[in-house]
């Protein structure tokens, strides 16, 4: 920044002032004040043209915003100097001095005032600073930028003040300070810092009473205003002056009003960030204990990346969790995860919507109807929501609850201004005396008290960011033998991560860095850094050995070893037994590493290793439970081996802890154009799996992308796959018709390829399809144009399909002595030591048929052998199917006891399956049921 031809001084502290060359001018137009006002709040630094466009022209904001922005830069450079404003790529930049805008010279005063460690030195920076305020900030300027940033310095000049009234006080000033206090607890009566202040300053002027006064006003105003009892600091404070405590005297260098208030939760070890947060944590209780009328209480928490709003809220949340005796709720959004899309509204509700009890086709496909199924469900609770990482108002949105007894937390890096009622909170870095002092708690505090230029150096390098300073600190902790000088060298060094420190989302990419080259430094730890780089290509949310070892074609144990090095350097975080987690921050660094390290083909081939390992396993398991998988899948390269499953039981086990790393592995496999194949195998592979555990809204977007895939790369045979299974699935969700036009396709494509004898099991399906719509005409004719296929092509599994199903048609027109037959031939078919899912079907229907028929003693038989069967197969919707028809036929044999046994297992079962609600399975319950439930 060169030399001006010209002084210019802007003063937003007050009544709007511009001056040039020591004489005020006269800036005539709201938009140019709000222009230069909102230049000047930036000063020195690019604000872009749509910011200034959304800030200053707001809702009129036009097609010639742009234009008019224009027009008002150059009346200003008509009035202050043509240098003045300077047009950049992307927008302007006010080209000033800093310190010739009075809130900026305010907060240089005051760093500089706190960076003092002369009491009367900073006494007199405090004054200097404080008489810039000349009245209220940007005063006069209504947008909705101008109150939040106005809202912003006037808690500045708070804190400074009641810095200012601290050092005072320490200097034996407390008979003037009585007066300023008074009046500053009048303008801000819910403040209790100044209130601990005036009674410490009364205490001191030897007005105890008073000083217990003040105490009690306090309370009640919290009491009647907020219903909550004063924090921890002025109880104590109240104890202390009615015993007359030394500590509370001048002389022993004491301050107990500004001492940081005890959080009242728990901690875990490796999260100290909360220790510097307690005005903060009390915002956020307050907020969530006060409901604007009609309305549940939303706290919105803003800031940078790294920052701590997600530890904040998750904090805050586990210690109110007591005030919300029905449940605390957590999504992360994702909307600033590096490498991750951002949530969708209908994915979100679908998480929250589990969360309350509700699964498979329970939660509505559209965002309007799953909305109003949550608000529904959340209307009668009391619920805490955490909303972490959102991307804007938009995805949070649909994702409040609509009743006063619930509240909300909402995490973003934005200001979400626009969410109706929300309380707004902006966290900002620490300053440097609660930076050093999370420093020492982590570190130790001798070990900072022996270095103390040391640890500011690193404080000044982490630029006060919680998480890099966290991290910076593990690595001491967990190495003592270390010096914090050596660290701080080793910071210093980093000159081009020293300069990303002082960028918000720079700053954790350079504390990260910090441990990373650690490891690699150590002869123990070059795998390590290695694995946690080749971790950064992943897109899935936990991690586990057998995963490691796929990525980096190592054994298990080499990579469990590695995995607990990463968790020794903080890099990594437990997950369960077994699993791991990286937070999205440092996903971020270990992806750009990844990228900056690792050529593409060997980045391309780690990736493949892990999606085969999940193929592979996947194939496996879904053989165990349904050995027609493996038809499925025929032809479709698998390069590894996988995991080792034994049993249909082992199968379903692992499905179910890998269901969430399967779907993402899915979901990243279909973003790589380059690999077709093996999205679309994913895809196959965990749809019966999926399919059985009734997780049907997740496997319907995979299973569309695959088709997407397979029609891009004109792949007939896997689109015939792709409609097939999709079809399928559109039966399971009673939409039947859109389930026959997927298995005309399907029937098509496999026309196409002279693949006929693949043409048997759409058949199965397509006949499904036609009995749910009450063709049985059509659903019959379907059963025979396919049992002529599988007689044809000695296909004896489906031919056994197909008798069943003819059963099946026939028990539904009750036609009971014409369903048995075929159904007891299907049995004599079907192996169930092979096909136990497929046996169990069969068993199940021809109980179906005996109960129809009167022949209750079989039918009860046949469902006890169905249930053992689906169970091992991990059918939860045929095993309780089968288990409250067998409490139809109790009810029939005069067993009601036994009956009622039946239902309520087999609604249990739905419940705990996602299905059902448990509110839905009590008012099943509670009168004599006449049909079966409706996910059956």
């Amino acid at each position: 920044m060169g030399a001006f031809s010209v002084s210019v001084e802007i003063k937003i502290l007050g009544p709007w002032e511009v001056a040039a060359d020591g004489a005020v001018l006269n800036l005539a137009g709201t938009r140019r004040v709000g222009v230069l006002a909102r230049l000047a709040l930036n000063v020195g630094q690019v604000v872009t043209t749509e910011r200034i466009v959304a800030d200053v022209w707001g809702d009129s904001s036009t097609s010639t915003a742009g234009k008019q922005l224009h027009i008002v830069v150059s009346k200003l450079r008509e009035a202050l100097a043509d240098e003045v404003i300077a047009t950049v790529p992307g927008g302007y930049r006010l080209d000033l001095p800093p310190e010739s805008v009075d809130a900026h010279r305010f907060s240089l005063l005051v760093r500089q005032a706190r960076a003092t460690r002369d009491g009367t030195t900073a006494i007199g920076l405090y004054e200097r600073a404080l008489a810039l305020w000349r009245g209220a900030a940007l005063e006069g300027r209504s947008q909705a930028w101008a109150q939040i940033e106005a809202a912003r310095l006037e808690e500045e000049r708070l804190v400074s003040l009641e810095d200012f009234i601290d050092l005072r006080m320490a200097a034996g000033d407390h008979h003037a300070v009585v007066g300023e206090l008074t009046a500053h607890i009048e303008a801000h009566p819910l403040r209790e810092r100044p209130r601990a202040q005036l009674m410490l300053a009364l205490y001191r002027a030897a007005r105890p009473a008073e000083a217990l006064a003040v105490y009690q006003e306090t309370r009640r105003v919290m009491v009647d205003e907020l219903g909550i009892e004063p924090g921890v600091t002025l109880r104590r404070l109240q104890r202390a002056v009615l015993a007359g405590d030394p500590i509370l005297d001048l002389a022993t260098g004491h301050d107990v009003a500004s001492a940081p208030c005890e959080v009242p939760a728990k901690l875990p070890a490796d999260t100290p960030a909360f220790t510097a947060r307690s005005a903060e944590f009390g915002w956020l209780d307050k907020a969530l204990a006060v409901t604007p009328p009609g309305l549940p209480a939303v706290a919105a928490i803003n800031g940078p990346g790294g920052i701590g709003k997600s530890a904040l809220a998750i904090r805050a949340a586990h210690a109110a969790s007591g005030r919300f005796p029905d449940g605390v709720l957590y999504v992360d959004l994702r909307g600033a995860s590096p490498g991750l899309q951002p949530m969708t509204p209908i994915d979100a509700l679908g998480q929250l919507l589990r969360a309350l009890g509700l699964d498979g086709t329970a939660i509505p496909s559209e965002v309007e109807e799953a909305a109003a199924r949550y608000r529904s469900l959340a209307a009668t609770r009391r619920l805490l929501i955490v909303l972490d990482n959102a991307l804007d108002a938009r995805q949070v949105r649909p994702l409040l609850p609509a009743g006063p007894t619930c509240a909300v937390i909402v995490t973003s890096r934005q200001a979400l201004v626009s969410l109706d009622g929300a309380e707004h909170l902006q966290l900002t870095e620490l300053d440097r005396h609660d930076a050093t002092t999370l420093l020492a708690r982590i570190a130790g505090p001798a070990r900072v008290q022996r270095e103390p230029g040391a640890a500011d150096q690193i404080v000044r390098l982490c630029g006060g960011l919680p998480l890099a300073i966290r991290v910076a600190a593990a690595r001491l902790a967990a190495r003592p033998d270390w010096t914090l000088a050596y660290l701080a060298e080793r910071l210093t060094d980093a000159s081009g991560r020293l300069d990303t420190l002082q960028h918000a989302d720079l700053e954790v990419r350079a504390a990260i860095a910090v441990s990373h080259h650690h490891l690699r430094e150590e002869p123990s730890g070059h795998d390590a850094a290695h694995l946690f780089t080749l971790l950064g290509l992943l897109e899935i949310p936990t991690y586990t050995p057998e995963v490691a070892a796929a990525l980096a074609d190592w054994s298990e144990q080499h990579a469990a070893a590695a995995l607990d090095h990463l968790l020794d350097a903080r890099l990594l975080e437990p997950a369960g037994l077994d699993r791991y987690r990286m937070h999205d921050l440092v996903r971020l660094y270990a992806h750009e590493l990844a990228v900056q390290d690792l050529p593409e083909a060997d980045r391309a081939t780690a990736v493949r290793q892990v999606l085969h390992h999940y193929l592979a396993t996947t194939r496996t398991a879904g053989v165990l439970i349904d050995p027609r998988v493996g038809v499925l899948l025929e032809g479709l390269p698998i390069d590894r081996p996988g995991r080792r499953l034994q049993s249909p039981e082992e199968a379903n086990a692992w499905i179910a802890a890998e269901k969430d790393n399967l779907l993402s592995a899915a979901r990243q496999a279909a973003g790589n154009p380059a690999d077709p194949l093996t999205a679309i195998s994913l895809g196959l592979g965990i749809f019966r799996p999926f399919y059985n555990g009734g997780w049907w809204s997740e496997l319907e977007g995979v299973i569309d992308r695959a088709i997407a895939i397979a029609a891009d790369h004109g792949d007939p045979a896997n689109l015939a796959r792709t409609h097939g299974v999709l079809g399928i699935l559109y039966v399971r969700r009673e939409r039947p018709e859109a389930a026959i036009r997927q298995f005309e396709l399907a029937l098509g494509y496999w026309d196409a390829v002279r693949q006929t004898a693949r043409k048997t099991p759409v058949y199965v399906n397509l006949g499904n399809a036609y009995q749910r719509m009450k063709c049985f005409d059509k659903a019959l004719t379907a059963y025979e144009e396919g049992q002529a296929l599988a007689i044809e092509y000695g296909q004896q599994d489906l031919h056994a399909i197909f008798l069943m199903n003819r059963g099946q048609v026939y028990s539904e027109l009750g036609r009971w002595s014409e369903a048995i037959p075929p159904t007891q031939e299907a049995l004599g078919l079907m192996s169930a030591e092979i096909r136990p899912y497929a046996t169990g079907q069969i068993v199940s229907c021809l109980g179906d048929a005996y109960l129809g028929a009167g022949r209750l003693s079989e039918a009860a038989s046949s469902y006890r052998e169905a249930i053992t069967l689906l169970r091992r197969s991990g059918h939860v919707v045929g095993e309780s199917s089968a288990i409250w028809q067998l409490g139809q036929t109790h009810r029939k044999l005069g067993n009601d006891d036994e009956a009622w046994e039946c239902w309520r297992e087999s609604v249990s079962m739905l419940v705990r399956a996602g299905l059902m609600t448990a509110q839905e399975a009590e008012a099943l319950l509670s009168q004599d049921p006449t049909g079966k439930p409706a996910p059956l």
